[in-house]
């Protein structure tokens, strides 16, 4: 996963480079929970007697959540607090029939800048005035 943002003491690897930055990480742990919950969604809409899949994720967010609190003891009799930091996962997934069908029948047409408008319309002008 590329660090595009928050880039301080992320290290450097080669593999970032697809996604135009140097800095990237491979968040494991993350991916794990996502991973769980994508199973446990997919169980659930087995129970209740949709198609796994024909399953669309719809929707997910990540909030963050109130911070737990510890402490650490340092040297010299201090104390300072031990924070972490969990978030809310919220995922929503839909059941759909054909999912890219529609996509694939037309293609994208592609985008043309006012400049490059204007310059057609002045060739295409001149070119029915000189007849």
């Amino acid at each position: 996963v590329p660090f595009r943002r928050f880039m301080g003491g992320v290290g450097r690897h080669a593999q970032a480079k697809v996604h135009g930055t140097a800095q990237g990480r491979w968040p494991l742990k993350s991916a794990e929970f996502l991973l769980h919950m994508l199973k446990n969604a997919e169980s659930n809409a087995e129970y209740k007697g949709l198609d796994a899949d024909h399953l669309v994720i719809d929707h997910i967010q990540v909030n963050r959540a109130p911070k737990m609190r510890r402490r650490t003891y340092r040297a010299h009799g201090r104390i300072n607090p031990y924070m972490s930091s969990p978030c809310h996962i919220e995922l929503s997934l839909v059941e759909k029939e054909q999912t890219f069908a529609a996509r694939s029948e037309e293609p994208e047409k592609k985008k043309v800048s006012k400049k490059k408008l204007q310059k057609q319309k002045l060739a295409a002008s001149r070119a029915e005035g000189g007849m």
